[in-house]
């Protein structure tokens, strides 16, 4: 059946009058009742949509249930609803009520509705006008985001893990609903990876693949907002790992610029640090993928080569268990060294191209850029600020470590076989996620353990990503955040000191 006989079909007054279209209807009914007790769709405000789910038509041209705009939520019947096309045309309204009901009118939050369906493909959208929605715009009114770290109902965002950062963005309200419609779907193209917009002093648009996914991350999104507000309350700061007491910033009167004080330690991330992230996406990760047949087919033999084999094999048959895209079953070595090797280039390659910050894949990368280094086909790339600033620390006895999700031997080598020469002789030590993740607090925790200080803010932290400083800030660590050439925006009012170059410091 063509495109548009599958849309008369399910246009059709048979279809419209079918078991799908009524138990959609039947669903926003119910939901819309359970969130009244919720407080989200009180006083006529809020709203829900939901895609006819069919396996038999296409997502993207099933019909579309809406409630109506304007109406008691929580005593709206099947017969309330409207039915949209796949393009937002109206196919079905509700017969007027007696007084004192008004005439029935589509949600004013239809547009709104239809950029969520357009540019995430969504299943179902929910409108909320919970307070916590809307409190919690509030806190901060000139925060154009809202973020918050380290809450176990963060993992009931899609996408999303206990030690992520959910950032959702905030717009400004309006007058009439309909007005909304361009910023929302700013906000849509602007957060590739958000799945909800809050409308400050007003509430919150929440999506998801189908009501089930829309209605669970609602609820999480509303948990969320209420620990906020909590914690908020008690001088809290939700947007840390450690939730700790909320570090007011004063902005130096007149402009001014001071340095950062000495420290006994310093710890310098490296890409988007010492380094240009370009560097590392642009020459190491296509060095690495480039050349990983050749070299496994070089030193597949060698001890080296077949303890990375024994950590990939590992890490593969975890990713297999759990269903991780791009994982495929490496054989026995009895199948013969060219399909081994076959399986592992074709994980590895998976592994590289989703950046995946795993031990086994940055092993692996450490050996292949170390004959790369070795034949001088590589060489390490640092800003210009950087040599001389290592030797000024160094010949003022301060002690410089370096710590990167890269594996201890490639940041060796990136310093060792620099443009400016051998940089190493500055370095007194090298740290790697063997200590942990550099977004968790307990990591700079670690490192502040070895390196033998009285107190973790004797300790300079130098990095790029805003959610290390914050981990590292935790910990208790002095923490300058890089601003170079390359690296990411970041969140407005982070609070933290920046740098352009070493000679601040």
């Amino acid at each position: 059946m063509t495109a548009n006989g599958v849309n008369m079909a399910v246009t059709s007054q048979a279809y419209l009058d079918g078991s799908h279209v009524k138990q959609t209807k039947s669903l926003i009914t119910e939901l819309c009742r359970l969130f009244y007790t919720l407080g989200w769709v009180s006083g006529t405000g809020g709203s829900i949509t939901a895609k006819v789910h069919d396996d038999s038509v296409p997502k993207s041209d099933q019909l579309i249930i809406m409630s109506p705009s304007g109406v008691q939520k929580e005593r709206m019947v099947e017969e309330d609803m409207y039915v949209l096309s796949s393009t937002g045309d109206i196919l079905f309204s509700p017969l007027p009520k007696p007084y004192p009901h008004k005439p029935p009118k589509c949600s004013d939050c239809a547009p709104l509705f239809m950029k969520a369906y357009d540019k995430r493909n969504a299943g179902a959208v929910i409108h909320s006008h919970g307070m916590e929605s809307c409190l919690v715009t509030m806190l901060d009114p000139l925060a154009k985001e809202f973020r918050i770290t380290h809450m176990e109902m963060i993992k009931g965002i899609q996408g999303h893990g206990y030690y992520d950062e959910l950032v959702v963005p905030i717009i400004e309200n309006s007058a009439h609903e309909r007005d909304l419609t361009e910023a929302l779907a700013a906000a849509i193209d602007a957060y590739p990876k958000a799945t909800a917009v809050l409308v400050r002093n007003h509430g919150i648009y929440v999506w998801g693949d189908s009501w089930i996914s829309a209605k669970t991350q609602a609820e999480c999104y509303h948990y969320l907002f209420e620990a906020a507000i909590k914690l908020h309350q008690l001088g809290m700061d939700w947007s840390t790992p450690s939730h700790g007491p909320i570090q007011r910033s004063k902005p130096l009167l007149g402009g001014q610029t001071t340095k950062t004080p000495f420290k006994r330690c310093i710890v310098l991330d490296i890409e988007g640090t010492t380094t240009p992230i370009s560097f590392v996406t642009d020459v190491l990760f296509p060095y690495a993928r480039d050349n990983v047949r050749r070299h496994l087919e070089e030193t597949f033999d060698t001890d080296a080569t077949q303890d990375d084999i024994k950590l990939l094999r590992s890490q593969v048959q975890d990713d297999l268990q759990n269903g991780v895209a791009g994982a495929v079953p490496i054989p026995s070595d009895d199948a013969g060294k060219q399909e081994v090797i076959a399986a592992l280039v074709a994980n590895v390659e998976g592994m590289i191209k989703s950046d995946r910050k795993i031990t086994s894949l940055k092993q692996l990368q450490g050996h292949i850029w170390c004959t790369g280094f070795e034949k001088s086909e590589l060489k390490g790339v640092v800003f210009d600020d950087v040599p001389g600033s290592l030797e000024k620390w160094h010949a003022s006895g301060v002690k410089v470590y370096i710590y990167s999700s890269g594996s201890r031997l490639a940041q060796r080598l990136v310093f060792g076989y620099t443009d400016h020469g051998d940089l190493r002789n500055y370095l007194c030590g090298f740290f790697d996620t063997t200590v942990g993740n550099k977004k968790e607090t307990k990591s700079y925790v670690q490192i502040s353990e070895s390196l033998g200080v009285n107190k973790p803010s004797e300790i300079l932290f130098v990095t790029d990503i805003f959610q290390e400083a914050v981990a590292a800030k935790a910990a208790g660590l002095e923490v300058v955040i890089s601003v170079r050439p390359g690296n990411g925006p970041l969140p407005e009012n982070h609070g933290f000191r920046t740098i352009k170059s070493f000679y601040e410091i």
